[in-house]
């Protein structure tokens, strides 16, 4: 992709977030939608490209009345959205539309209108893995962790360290569920959920959503909002099963897409003002430091717990306050992606002074997916 030649133009979260009995996960995808329509000044007859996840493209055309000329319902988990990005900058890019609308809701909480799917019997998982006991993330993820601390020296201290960092950056944004400080020993006095997991280092479970809006750069001098350019994006898969991981202490979904990402932003790791790690877990922000190159192999802990990522850190990581004290609703991309977008606009509740280039990475399924997008607030 041309660096710089797609902008987005248009980004909002749903009205509310954390608990929304009153609304469905489609409504929630249409309140954000127009949210985010009228942050740039647009109407749904000004849409020609649509992409979600968790509801089809088909059902989000037809429910906001928009008629596209391309769609995107690719759903790999929670970082679905940053593969959305990338592909609707290809399209754009390539004439297949002109302004894309990337939406994402989920009663996660409340659990209106939202389906529950469960892989089937036949399924790889459902033949190798749930016959065994565990099922979904929660029981999953354990088993790279405990595979990590055993091989790199982690303790249960660092990555309890990783939530109690978050919940400092979520003390400075008024939308975050959860403002009141916490200290490693709260973290580890928390409800065990599945060991080393305690309740303090897993995700929250809410109700919300987002959506951004892009279309070519050649174009944002029509928009009233600041642009953020898109600079590198970087995707990729490894497995359905955490069972099979090339490796336990590494992601090469991880590590593909986002030396993808980097290379074809031209960047390199100094370079990078703000980062953001999807970090449903503990553990994640971890992972992410070390695959994405911000630290080698088992040098991540320490480096959070050096504070480098907190308040007044060199490398500000996570500053909504992640899907550990912000929002999670199940797919938490969209809500880091947000984040990146508001930081490169010089609005975010924690800004980052002289942020100028922002690095937003996603995981999906679990360690299957993965998605990089760098973002750039300089004009090309």
């Amino acid at each position: 992709m041309k660096q710089k030649s797609v902008a987005v133009v248009g980004a909002a979260e749903t009205t509310g977030l954390g608990k929304i009995p009153d609304m469905s996960n489609i409504q929630l995808h249409a309140d954000c939608a127009l949210n985010a329509m009228a942050d740039c000044g647009l109407t749904a007859k000004d849409i020609d490209g649509v992409a979600c996840a968790g509801q089809t493209p088909v059902e989000i055309a037809h429910y906001l009345g928009i008629t596209p000329t391309w769609v995107d319902g690719t759903a790999v988990g929670g970082c679905s959205f940053m593969l959305h990005v990338r592909h609707a900058a290809a399209a754009i890019n390539e004439g297949l539309c002109n302004t894309v609308l990337i939406t994402h809701g989920e009663s996660g909480r409340s659990q209106i209108g939202r389906a529950r799917p469960v892989p089937p019997p036949s399924s790889l998982i459902g033949q190798f893995e749930f016959p065994y006991g565990p099922m979904g993330p929660p029981t999953m993820f354990p088993m790279p962790v405990m595979r990590y601390m055993k091989d790199m020296g982690a303790t249960h201290e660092d990555f309890a360290t990783v939530a109690v960092i978050q919940r400092e950056w979520a003390a400075k944004n008024p939308r975050a569920t959860f403002h009141d400080p916490i200290t490693v020993e709260d973290v580890l006095d928390s409800r065990m959920i599945a060991y080393p997991f305690r309740l303090l280092q897993c995700c929250l479970v809410s109700d919300g959503g987002g959506a951004l809006i892009l279309t070519s750069a050649e174009r944002v001098k029509d928009f009233p909002t600041k642009p953020v350019y898109i600079l590198g994006t970087g995707e990729s898969v490894e497995t359905p099963m955490v069972s099979q991981m090339e490796s336990f202490t590494s992601s090469r979904a991880f590590r593909t897409a986002s030396k993808k990402a980097f290379g074809e932003a031209g960047i390199t790791h100094s370079d990078v003002d703000h980062l953001m790690i999807y970090d449903a877990f503990a553990h994640l922000p971890v992972f992410g430091l070390e695959d994405l190159g911000f630290c080698e192999p088992g040098e991540a802990a320490g480096f959070i717990r050096a504070r480098h990522t907190a308040p007044g850190g060199k490398l500000p990581m996570n500053t909504n306050g992640g899907g550990l004290s912000y929002c999670h609703t199940g797919m938490y991309g969209m809500f880091a992606l947000q984040e990146s977008v508001r930081q490169m606009r010089g609005m975010a509740p924690a800004q980052v002074e002289g942020a100028k280039l922002s690095v937003c990475h996603g995981v999906g399924g679990m360690f299957a997916a993965s998605g990089t997008i760098v973002f750039s607030n300089e004009a090309p």
